[in-house]
């Protein structure tokens, strides 16, 4: 008895111990484990549940899901060195391949580490570098193109070890006379816009009743070479005609005696001219 008892106390002693002393181990969907025995990697752990030797091998794990940055109110200079308060958002996440994972921990050892050292100085360095490319103009009136090259700049943050998924420029302050004269810029640039626009409706306008013009034109001595033709066709129908009579009176004398016997109607003149000749009928 005293030996059973021994033996049951001895496993539970191992149980306890086991438990004190982490011999199993959860990770969660959305991290990676990196398995650490006595001080050294030994290979990473994926989403489940696990086992490990207590007091020997540790499991520290690193969530690979997405992450957010605020920065609030970041100086930067502009090109024409004009100064702003940027507030801006970064969201990044680690990259969970066992290799990436491994160079995380082994390098920066926690997200807080790589958020601290490489992230964050980087993310206010690339911005600043930005800003030095545009005209506070230019940043007030393109801020969609100033986002875009802003998000270009820190995508490449995090030593290859995290992919940045989004940037968002939330907030640009420029002094009140900055805002301002960029206000009457685009003011004046928008009353130019309007009379150019002015100036080409006018053109077409012009432009129309032009082709308009011309196209009647067109139509009208269409017309008049229409008109003109019909004339031409009808006069040497005519001079045709005449020509043909003409042709057929040398052939034939007797045709003008036989035109005006058709046209007889048989009765004789009632009224002569005095000191005429009576007309004569050839009658055969």
């Amino acid at each position: 008895m005293n030996i059973l008892k021994l033996v049951l106390a001895a496993i539970v002693a191992i149980v306890a111990l086991s438990f004190a002393g982490g011999s199993f181990y959860t990770v969660d969907e959305g991290e990676r484990a990196v398995i650490v025995t006595q001080g050294k990697i030994v290979g990473v752990a994926q989403p489940g549940f696990h086992w490990k030797a207590p007091f020997i091998t540790d499991a520290h794990v690193i969530s690979v899901r997405t992450q957010a940055l605020e920065f609030k109110n970041e100086p930067v200079y502009t090109a024409d060195r004009q100064t702003a308060q940027v507030t801006f958002s970064v969201n990044y996440s680690a990259i969970p391949t066992d290799q990436e994972v491994i160079t995380l921990y082994r390098t920066f050892q926690t997200l807080e580490g790589i958020e601290s050292r490489a992230i964050v100085r980087q993310s206010r360095e690339q911005i600043k570098n930005v800003f030095g490319t545009f005209t506070a103009d230019t940043a007030i009136r393109e801020r969609a193109r100033l986002n875009t090259e802003v998000a270009k700049a820190i995508a490449g943050v995090g030593e290859g070890l995290v992919k940045v998924e989004g940037v968002n420029i939330e907030n640009i302050d420029f002094s009140d006379a900055v805002e301002q004269a960029a206000e009457q810029r685009a003011q004046a640039e928008m009353l130019v816009q309007t009379e150019k626009q002015k100036l080409e409706r006018t053109k077409v306008e012009a432009d129309i009743q032009t082709t308009q013009a011309q196209a009647e034109a067109d139509s009208n001595l269409a017309r008049a070479k229409a008109d003109a033709e019909g004339v031409r066709l009808k006069g040497e129908a005519e001079a045709a005609a005449i020509k043909a009579k003409s042709d057929a009176l040398q052939q034939s004398p007797n045709l003008v005696e036989l035109t005006k016997a058709e046209r007889w109607d048989g009765k004789l003149p009632t009224t002569f001219v005095p000191g005429s000749a009576l007309p004569l009928l050839n009658i055969k």
